[in-house]
């Protein structure tokens, strides 16, 4: 029996042997291949791991040394990346550990950046990512590298960590402050609907305003991608509506500075027209004109949980969803709607 040997679906065993042959190699190589040896070209690594996850091997975990490196990987930058990136930063360097920072938006380029890490060493992987393919899924489980998973799209893999807010509750304050101020024709910007942080934003929505007995008016729930560009055209949409919303709660910051735009190309001012609630608090939010009203998301305090996670080396045992807080920040975006509003919507059927 060869080396990690696996039970294979009709109940054979896999053997490194197994492997080699499938990927077309010599045993040796496809021993230094799985080893991260770096004189293994980065196609013969990709087809050496791509016919382990087909034939279903697993290599024993070793007992890792300290290499001083963790792995930050996301989509894309931006001022919500940014703000993870503080987060890992200070238990990191506190450790005497280097944060390499990767975006990896595509298929080709999340290919890229497995050649890259199958070949060096690191104390573990953050994903701040999109769902992994399976190919990939399959790829990085291989390289035994512990894995903590920021926000997921989906429901992770067994046994690996997530970190994620209180979407639901944040959902629901936000809009129980803009009834409080008095308005009942409330709209929402959510995120990508498969974004698990996505829905359960929209779920508080619709919870606050349930519970306030406001129906859900469906034409006042306009999907979204987290963007400006998608704040800007929802909301444009919505106040050109015969009877427009008096406040829209979006689901990230960004989509409200696309809601500030759409106000002032209809010739509104906030908050005294309209009143806006945003979501993460990221630095531009203090910053905006006027100062957004938003649900902070302890982003920073979520990375640095992350990052604990895989310097204590406890990633295999913190196998579960950590859900963190989120808090209200009342600025200058909100405010009861004008009387005027309120009398308009009063005389429609």
């Amino acid at each position: 029996m060869g080396e990690g040997a696996a039970p294979a679906a009709d109940g054979a065993k896999v053997t490194l042997a197994d492997v080699a042959a499938a990927a077309q190699v010599s045993i040796p190589t496809a021993s230094k291949a799985l080893r991260g040896g770096p004189d293994v070209a980065a196609a013969t690594r990709s087809r050496v791991e791509s016919a382990m996850a087909d034939l279903g091997y697993s290599r024993p975990a070793r007992q890792r040394s300290r290499a001083g490196l963790i792995d930050l990987v996301f989509t894309q930058l931006s001022p919500w990346a940014i703000e993870i990136i503080r987060g890992a930063e200070e238990p990191a360097l506190n450790s005497g550990t280097r944060l390499a920072v990767s975006t990896a938006a595509d298929e080709g380029q999340r290919e890229r950046w497995l050649d890259s890490l199958s070949g060096s060493r690191t104390d573990g992987v953050i994903l701040v990512l999109n769902e992994l393919s399976p190919h990939h899924r399959a790829r990085l489980a291989g390289l035994h590298v512990p894995v903590v998973v920021i926000d997921p799209i989906g429901q992770p893999a067994p046994g690996v960590p997530s970190i994620g807010a209180a979407n639901w509750a944040g959902g629901m304050t936000a809009t129980e402050h803009l009834i409080e101020l008095g308005h009942r024709r409330i709209g929402t910007i959510t995120g990508r609907p498969e974004l698990l942080c996505s829905r359960a934003r929209l779920d508080g929505y619709r919870a606050a305003l349930e519970r306030a007995a406001i129906e859900v008016d469906d034409s006042l729930i306009v999907v979204g991608d987290f963007h400006f560009e998608s704040g800007l055209g929802a909301a444009s949409r919505m106040l050109s509506m015969p009877t427009p919303p008096t406040a829209i709660f979006a689901a990230s910051d960004a989509q409200a500075l696309g809601v500030y735009e759409a106000a002032r190309q209809h010739d509104l001012q906030i908050p005294q027209d309209l009143s806006v609630v945003g979501f993460d608090d990221v630095e531009i939010a203090q910053w905006a004109a006027p100062p957004l009203t938003t649900l902070r998301q302890p982003l920073a305090e979520m990375a640095a949980l992350a990052t604990r996670i895989l310097l204590e080396r406890n990633a295999d045992t913190f196998n579960q969803r950590a859900e963190l807080a989120t808090n209200l920040v009342v600025r200058q975006s909100t405010a009861p709607p004008p009387p005027r509003a309120r009398g308009r919507r009063q005389a429609r059927p």
